[in-house]
């Protein structure tokens, strides 16, 4: 019987291969809207409609599709007309990145009336990692109102704008999504099970007999130049230690070599058949036993890549003038970003002899610059470009595929290709560093803190990427909301042989913030203050600069930024009654805590945005930018800030976006730039191209500049009305002496200070050990909102991963070196209903001179600290640790001999309190 399945209303006679997944059969052909996250059915972004019902086509065998009908995501609208559920979602800003909206969209049009009465067990199938599902909630209830309208056209007057429509309706082209160049090969790694061994000898024969096979690449075939992974503008900080394939691995999972064949199945059918022999090493497991004397050499060079020594005032003094003295030890766990879309990367040499690479990545003009440097490129001789970045968190401002791809392709001539499978992601890229944070505090029974002293230990892991990056700016922004006259800061950065640790939101600030806020409110409750009121004793005021440096080694002002937040947090504590948020059940012991957290406006690293805008000859604009669309809402709120300077509207700004032809140089998309940067550098570019159409016009119409105003889709001159077309035509006709072009650039934004704050009341079952989040507050400082329903959903984001890097999240090595949460059932993230919506308050500076302010990466920072102050209050126990497992808190709550179950202990290092009492 022939093979007949129909996609979208067109028929597919081509039968699958032996053994095919739904999800590659219809990607192969064409419909791209499906997406990979773990092809083990845990993530939903593959979901599709088989005769009406959702399935995870990873798991849906592609053979029995025969005879069936099959919607993705691309056939979900109809006749040109969006699907209510897609409607909904645009409308609700329902999305970040878009990455798993496809798959969110077909099971939600799926649903019936039941299944709608019980949202979470409905999509417990679908993840997302960027929005924290509330938006998500948000326009399933507007989907599904008691009566449903009619479905609405593209291109309406009050319809979604391109970027948005193209989530929608499958179009959106992330890394992948784009179509392949002709010939294209497949890249398998070969990865180390040792976590530090000398490589001996690696047999490729039987890998290179299979058919289909082309290469295998080893250490023999690659540079011998050492670099550093970590993507900045300045990269003197960042160790090059590294190659691109070497004869000694550090980590298990480390490359070891890369099999170039057809297709992926035959590259990881035979890379298994690679045979490598090794001669085992001694390895150091932990922070500590690496930096003890005589220790094993992780790389070249001391195992402390980074010592950060800053002190003010006399910190031994201040301790001696103390009514109370704290001190105690936290420590923070490895977590992964699980961005749903793994990282990829193409490389092929173009028809100029160009080398092209295509790829997932947070910055493309660094990419250029660092293959540059590995494979002895002139700039001119390389073209980077990305998609639509399927999240990023910081795990993409690192070179992970960009390498190898390279190197297989300069090898073979070929175009290539490399997708990481989710068990790579999680076991073989880069994660957030461990810390070890001791905090001593010294106090006066008013509350004024005398001393500040803390002292951190980071595991970056095998390599250095952005250990001295994250160790500086965690431990400034760590200790940044505090005045404290006598303050200082030990810290060491430190190689390990575990898998490397990079760039993760927040950057070292959420580590150093969870125990430095965790001990403000220790050192508080034995002074018997309340939290909030040691907080507002002790916090910067407006004249305050603070106590350590960030950029260009300013101490950033913060203005009444923190006054505000706090005031703020003061009012809806006191106003927020306890019927909000979800009650607690019968039995659960309640709590409540708060924490704050500050972000430096600006990187460290020299960080330069660009910005290009010219007009077209439709009469719209052309916004060009150097980073990618990877979740943050850049895209959109850049296109504000164009349309707003150039008073139009954002239908008419066209923006593109991630490719090194288009601009000189930018630095990417990371630390929280996107306003902060790229968003001067807009408003620049667009108030020089507005002076010069004004100019334009004047000469045009012989009227004077002066006169000369620019509007929506013309130029008001005296009376006057120029179209935009016409003055394109003019000044194509008169190129000599007429632009209709502009650049800027920006790094100069004034260092200041960014305020978050978090409060939680929680539930902790005492039987079980499990806390349940009841309400939720987040309070931010944001310069001037660009785009509210925007900012308000990367709030709600940063607020559900923080949770889920408080509660469940951990990366576990085993004693062999491998990490053995190598999927989404046992790395879990948090899905829809795991926690109730966050209620967020923007303090909104419309006069700000500053502008928009960092928001995303800084709202995780405060997270875990205040839901651990929640539990102290709750139970009168102090974890020390990260996650609040259940099983932690279910030991801290048992009782000891001679004890009741309500037992109040310390869960870690005990504190040494002189003038109160230890918990």
């Amino acid at each position: 019987m022939p093979f007949t399945v129909s996609i979208n209303g067109q028929d597919s006679e081509q039968p699958p291969r032996a053994g095919q997944c739904l999800r590659t059969y219809l990607r192969e052909r064409g419909w791209t809207g499906v997406k990979k996250g773990c092809d083990s059915g845990d993530c939903g972004a593959c979901t599709v409609h088989v005769d009406g019902m959702a399935v995870h086509s990873c798991l849906y065998p592609a053979h029995r599709s025969d005879g069936r009908t099959v919607t993705t995501i691309e056939g979900l609208d109809a006749g040109g007309l969006l699907h209510p559920v897609q409607e909904a979602f645009a409308r609700a800003e329902g999305y970040q990145c878009g990455y798993c909206t496809p798959g969110f969209l077909m099971t939600v049009a799926a649903l019936n009336r039941s299944q709608l009465q019980d949202l979470p067990q409905a999509l417990k199938g679908n993840l997302c990692r960027c929005t924290g599902y509330q938006s998500i909630n948000r326009a399933v209830q507007a989907a599904f109102p008691p009566t449903t309208p009619p479905c609405v056209p593209h291109g309406g007057p009050d319809s979604p704008d391109r970027a948005a429509r193209a989530v929608m309706t499958g179009t959106a082209r992330f890394t992948l999504d784009e179509a392949e160049p002709v010939g294209m090969l497949h890249l398998a790694l070969v990865r180390s099970p040792h976590r530090h061994a000398r490589i001996l000898d690696i047999d490729t024969r039987a890998a290179l007999a299979v058919p289909g096979v082309h290469a295998v690449l080893t250490h023999r075939h690659a540079p011998l130049t050492r670099f550093s992974t970590a993507l900045h503008e300045r990269t003197e900080d960042d160790p090059p230690d590294l190659r691109v394939l070497d004869d000694v691995v550090r980590h298990v999972g480390q490359r070891v070599a890369a099999v170039i064949a057809d297709d992926p199945t035959t590259a990881q059918e035979a890379s298994r058949l690679v045979r490598v022999t090794y001669h085992v090493l001694a390895a150091v497991v932990t922070a500590e036993e690496a930096m003890r004397s005589g220790a094993v050499q992780v790389a070249d060079g001391p195992n402390v890549i980074s010592h950060l020594h800053r002190s003010t005032g006399d910190v031994e003094r201040g301790l001696a003038e103390a009514d109370t003295v704290y001190d105690s030890t936290f420590t923070t766990q490895r977590v992964q970003h699980t961005a749903l879309e793994c990282h990829a990367s193409r490389a092929w040499t173009d028809g100029e002899g160009r080398l092209r690479v295509h790829t997932s990545t947070q910055a493309p003009h660094l990419v250029r610059r660092r293959l540059c440097d590995v494979f002895d490129l002139a700039p001119q001789q390389v073209r980077v470009t990305a998609g639509r970045v399927g999240g990023a968190f910081g795990g993409k401002q690192d070179v992970l595929t960009e390498d190898i791809t390279t190197l297989a392709c300069l090898h073979t001539g070929r175009p290539v290709q490399l997708e990481l499978s989710r068990t790579e992601e999680l076991t073989a890229t880069t994660t957030r560093h461990p810390f070890t944070i001791r905090v001593t505090l010294g106090a006066r029974f008013d509350g004024t803190l005398t001393a500040m002293k803390v002292h951190v230990i980071a595991d970056t892991g095998a390599y250095g990427n952005h250990g001295p990056g994250v160790l500086e700016a965690g431990c400034a922004e760590g200790l940044g909301p505090y005045r404290c006259e006598n303050s200082s800061v030990d810290a060491y950065s430190v190689r390990t042989h575990n898998v490397p640790a990079g760039a993760f939101r927040g950057y070292g600030a959420a580590q150093v913030a969870f125990a430095v806020e965790s001990a403000v409110d220790d050192i508080a409750h034995r002074l018997g203050l309340d939290p909030l009121t040691m907080r507002e004793r002790n916090c910067l005021g407006p004249a305050d600069r603070a106590v350590f440096p960030g950029a260009r080694g300013q101490h950033a002002l913060v203005g009444s930024a923190l006054h505000e937040v706090l005031s703020v947090l003061r009012q809806t504590r006191a106003q927020r009654p306890l019927t909000c948020g979800r009650p607690a059940p019968p039995g659960h012991r309640v709590g409540e805590g708060l924490a704050v957290a500050v972000h430096h406006s600006v990187p460290a690293d020299g960080h330069l945005a660009q910005a290009k805008v010219s007009l077209a000859a439709d009469g719209c604009y052309d916004l060009i930018t150097g980073a990618p669309e990877f979740g943050s809402g850049a895209a959109t709120a850049l296109c504000h800030i164009a349309a707003r300077v150039l008073r139009t509207s954002t239908a008419r700004i066209r923006l593109h976006q991630a490719d090194t032809d288009l601009l000189e140089h930018d630095s990417g998309g990371f630390a929280s730039t996107a306003m902060a940067l790229t968003g001067r550098a807009v408003t620049r570019a667009c108030r020089e191209l507005t002076r010069l159409l004004d100019d334009a016009a004047a000469a045009f119409t012989g009227i004077a500049p002066q006169d000369c105003r620019l509007a929506e889709d013309h130029v008001h001159c005296a009376g006057t009305s120029v179209p935009l077309t016409d003055l394109h035509f003019y000044a194509q006709s008169h190129a000599l002496c007429v632009q209709a072009d502009a650049m800027a650039a920006a790094d100069d934004a004034e260092l200041s200070l960014a305020v978050s704050a978090q409060w939680f009341r929680i539930g902790v079952n005492p039987d079980t050990g499990v806390i349940s989040v009841l309400d939720s507050v987040h309070i931010a400082d944001v310069g001037q909102i660009v785009h509210a329903e925007q900012s308000r959903s990367q709030v709600e984001g940063a607020v559900a991963q923080g949770l889920g890097c408080a509660l469940s999240e951990e990366l576990i090595t085993g004693p062999d070196g491998r990490i053995t949460t190598c999927d989404l059932r046992s790395y879990t993230i948090p899905h829809f209903g795991d926690h109730p919506p966050t209620h967020v308050h923007f303090i909104d500076h419309d006069d700000s001179t500053t502008g928009p302010k960092p928001l995303a990466e800084l709202a995780i920072n405060p997270i875990a600290p205040a839901l651990a102050n929640a539990v102290h209050n709750a139970l009168g126990i102090r974890f020390r640790s990260l996650p609040l497992r259940p099983e932690s808190i279910w030991s801290a709550l048992a009782p000891t001999p001679g004890e009741g179950r309500t037992g109040a202990r310390s869960a870690g290092q005990d504190s040494i309190v002189r003038g109160g009492e230890a918990s």
